[in-house]
């Protein structure tokens, strides 16, 4: 147990540094699109183009942060297999206020009250959960099931990708909610995953969830990239913490018996919905609020432009 939660701690530092270095990353980028005056950075609904998302991804800080994301998810999925899914992808999760206290210092982000409070209320909501946790299920699953979480992957990526393009700059709360779908398909398939243990590579490949955990895995990355573009990072990334932990906890408990300490259930249950509330919570205040309307083509529309691009 307590090596299982020192690795999801660990998985939780790297995500949360490396979501920051990523919105660096892309607000730089969204800067430069904006100082050539070029449209081809935007979508016809707003959004961040393929071939923005793509000069966002090669900056330095954003690779370093994917880097990071890569880390993180190898310790994520180490947890995940420690842990149960609602313990390990709580903890993740709590890169949350890792990438809260960055955005402070490499974004120039201040956070008000409310942020803050909701934060403390997402760190005590995961010592509830810590405490209350009991011994993780055995994840063995009949491979129909592995199956369905490939096509129920597929369909996340696929049509969330496609949604978030027609909303455009509007989808960036949604874009962080299906980005943390992803990644939590992704700890369930590393859950379910054949050929770990023992190591059977025949076994591995032929497992749909080993194709889950990569659909799910790039998709929510790029998601995660896209929601970074146009919206707050805070936010986002708050948005992500429910998307990752809501779904695979129930799962893990519903489906692969995961279970509390005895007599730690409610405790469990409520440390679970307070940290959900505490992220949304967070999302919910760390909007921007919205600015007047300007005249198309103003130099205040212009430099309004720029700074949206660059959420």
């Amino acid at each position: 147990m307590i090596i299982g939660l020192l690795t999801a701690v660990a998985a939780s530092v790297c995500y949360g540094t490396g979501s920051v270095l990523q919105a660096v990353g892309s607000r730089k980028s969204a800067r430069q699109e904006a100082a050539k005056a070029s449209t081809a950075g935007v979508t016809q609904h707003g959004g961040p183009s393929l071939s923005s998302t793509a000069k966002a991804a090669v900056t330095w800080e954003f690779m370093v942060g994917t880097v990071l994301d890569f880390i993180g998810f190898g310790l994520g999925a180490l947890a995940a297999r420690l842990l149960p899914l609602f313990l390990s992808q709580t903890v993740i999760s709590a890169n949350l206020v890792i990438t809260a206290v960055l955005s402070i210092k490499l974004l120039g982000i201040r956070l008000n009250r409310a942020e803050w409070t909701s934060i403390g209320v997402v760190c005590g909501a995961l010592v509830l959960l810590a405490t209350a946790a009991g011994p993780e299920g055995s994840g063995h699953t009949p491979i129909a099931a592995h199956w369905w979480l490939l096509a129920a992957s597929v369909v996340l990526i696929g049509g969330g990708t496609l949604l978030v393009r027609l909303l455009g700059g509007r989808a960036a709360i949604l874009a962080g909610l299906l980005s943390g779908l992803g990644f939590g398909a992704l700890g369930v398939g590393v859950r379910v995953l054949n050929g770990v243990a023992p190591f059977d590579l025949p076994s591995l490949l032929g497992d749909p969830a080993l194709y889950a955990i990569l659909v799910a895995g790039i998709g929510g990355m790029y998601l995660h990239t896209v929601a970074l573009q146009i919206g707050s990072v805070n936010g986002a990334t708050a948005a992500l913490v429910v998307g990752e932990t809501v779904v695979p906890g129930m799962l893990g408990v519903l489906w692969l018996g995961d279970a509390s300490r005895p007599g730690f259930a409610w405790v469990a249950a409520l440390g679970f919905v307070v940290a959900v509330a505490g992220a949304v919570a967070v999302a919910w205040f760390g909007e921007p609020e919205p600015e007047p309307e300007t005249e198309p083509g103003s130099p205040a529309a212009g430099e309004r432009q720029t700074e949206a691009a660059a959420r």
